[in-house]
């Protein structure tokens, strides 16, 4: 209960910073710059740039994957501070850039990266930024080289001024990083849970958390830190694979947590089905540098939408067959779900610092791995709960089998348990265990003259005589009928005696009377020690012999077997009350 009100304060904390960081986000003075609106032009990789007046204005650029694309953007009437402005490129599948600016005076500047080496250009979440140097005239154009280019409908561009692209890029940074650290506690948590409770859903939730936890940090470029020659195409190519894979794992995990029989067979296999076809697609998507990359990612992207409405379906039939843990899930997975519709319908690029619809994928993923991860505590809770519960009568039960029900003493059964790890140690040293038979004498004339609820009463009065003495040298047990049982150790045979009298004693002084007659109550015990190995069968035999010697003899009092000598009346050692 704890671990669930600590991820719920953990979610509220997250949602309560992410309103405080958009609140405290400057307004926005960034322009975006449409490759679609640029003049553009197409040559072979390696010729000299092109003249001016060779760009075309109209149309669409072709032929470009394979070759070098020209962007050119008018940035005349924009207003650009001198000097202060930032150019950000949010695409990196490319081979090459060069990023110039145009000044009014005629002057030029530019600077180029390549795919594994961005320099100090890269930016967190995916961005490459170009600062213009400072200059007394404002920019007229601004010009952006690329070599193979994957597709311009995939380019994000845009011109901001330097005091607003260093908040914009600390926020980015902040949220992408709380955002990170979730997901991996997240992960780091499911794994633990999955092999507490040796559950799959932990599992494949876990996988997915660190699935994200990978795609985040490269799409955000933080792994550059580490690997900078990472940079460019060959992360692009990562981050589409683990993106199609994180889909496939996210589906596992929910179809899984309410299977079995929370939902069709059919729902839950299509599901799985679309699922890993996603996963297989973004193998080789993500190696595509030619051909109609948009139109592949429009397929993958409606079949991720079949796979969320199957998720849903799924879901939703499980939770109006009542299974306990749909309402949760379907709780985790609406947060996604918002997400991807907000994606598809509102234009999203220029939201969250620059981060756009990645960093609100990641935002809706830390969310939902956070809120799964009370949703799989409080079913692991549960089941503990029940666990525990199912266990506690077992072991109840099992108690009940091994204690008499009228005195709460062990009976037989018990005692034979109790005394066996006693008498396994037969050859250790110190005095050998005895074993004490204990039987009220006369006790079915009680029962014959007052009732068996007297005779009762009697019998509870000496268990509670007897449970008094118990300790780890004595056990205690009511063998049936009258008959008590005591196993003592650490006693030489004059301690014995000692101790069985006095118990004999104590009996027959007790008031036993439930009226106003008195009742006098008198108990006759055998006593047998060890010899060397002997079992439990052969020492009892030899105690109850003891006994029958004590009831001849004229009842209350004490006999001792004793060891070696012959049977009969010269075999045993009697302490008397008479």
């Amino acid at each position: 209960m704890f671990l669930t009100a600590a991820l719920r304060q953990l979610i509220l904390a997250v949602a309560l910073s992410s309103l405080a960081l958009v609140a405290a986000t400057p307004v926005s003075a960034e322009t975006r710059l449409d490759a679609g609106r640029a003049c553009f032009s197409v040559s072979r990789i390696g010729e000299p740039p092109v003249a001016p007046d060779r760009f075309e204005c109209s149309g669409e650029p072709s032929d470009y994957q394979k070759a070098r694309l020209a962007l050119r953007f008018d940035l005349s009437g924009l207003g650009n501070a001198r000097g202060e402005t930032v150019l950000k490129v949010h695409n990196s599948r490319f081979d090459r850039l060069q990023a110039e600016f145009v000044y009014e005076d005629g002057s030029r500047w530019d600077e180029t990266v390549t795919s594994g080496d961005y320099h100090s250009h890269w930016r967190p979440g995916g961005q490459i930024a170009f600062e213009a140097p400072v200059r007394e005239t404002g920019l007229s154009h601004v010009v952006l080289r690329l070599d193979r280019l994957a597709s311009t409908g995939l380019l994000r561009i845009s011109l901001t001024d330097r005091a607003e692209s260093s908040a914009q890029f600390t926020l980015l940074a902040a949220s992408i990083g709380a955002a990170l650290t979730l997901l991996l506690i997240g992960a780091s948590y499911n794994f633990g849970l999955a092999v507490a409770s040796r559950r799959r859903f932990a599992f494949w939730h876990g996988a997915w958390a660190l699935c994200m936890v990978a795609w985040g940090a490269i799409w955000s470029q933080f792994h550059l830190f580490l690997w900078p020659a990472m940079a460019g195409t060959v992360s692009s190519q990562l981050c589409t694979a683990l993106s199609c894979l994180a889909v496939t794992l996210a589906t596992a995990g929910a179809v899984l947590a309410v299977a079995p029989g929370g939902t069709p067979d059919r729902l839950g296999k299509a599901a799985l089905a679309t699922a890993v076809v996603i996963g297989l697609l973004g193998l080789p998507l993500a190696f595509v540098r030619s051909g109609p990359i948009l139109a592949y990612a429009d397929l993958v992207g409606g079949l991720m939408v079949l796979d969320l409405l199957l998720v849903a379906a799924c879901l939703v039939m499980a939770w109006r067959r009542g299974n306990k843990e749909a309402r949760m899930f379907a709780a985790g997975w609406s947060v996604p779900m918002m997400a991807l519709a907000l994606v598809q319908l509102v234009d999203t690029d220029g939201l969250l610092w620059g981060g756009g619809s990645q960093l609100l994928v990641l935002f809706a993923s830390a969310c939902q791995t956070v809120w799964l991860s009370v949703a799989a505590s409080r079913t692991h809770l549960r089941l503990r709960i029940e666990r525990d519960m199912a266990r506690r009568a077992m072991a109840d039960a099992k108690n009940l089998a091994r204690l008499d029900p009228l005195t709460g003493l062990n009976n037989r059964r018990g005692f034979f348990e109790a005394v066996g790890a006693v008498l396994a140690r037969g050859g250790s040293k110190g005095p050998a265990p005895a074993l004490l038979l204990v039987d009220i004498d006369h006790f079915k004339s009680i029962n014959d003259a007052i009732g068996h609820e007297a005779g009762d009463r009697v019998l509870t009065a000496i268990a509670e005589l007897l449970a008094r003495r118990q300790d780890k040298t004595c056990t205690v047990a009511r063998f049936g009928g009258e008959e008590f049982a005591i196993l003592v150790t650490g006693m030489t045979a004059f301690q014995i005696l000692r101790f069985a009298d006095n118990l004999r004693r104590e009996i027959g002084e007790a008031d036993f009377s439930t009226g106003p007659a008195p009742l006098a109550v008198t108990a006759s015990i055998g006593i047998a020690r060890r010899k060397g190995d002997e079992d439990f069968r052969a020492l009892y035999r030899r105690a109850d012999a003891a006994l029958y010697l004590a009831k001849n003899q004229g009842r209350d009092r004490v006999v001792l077997d004793q060891d070696g000598a012959p049977p009969g009346r010269g075999r045993a050692l009697a302490l008397t009350g008479s």
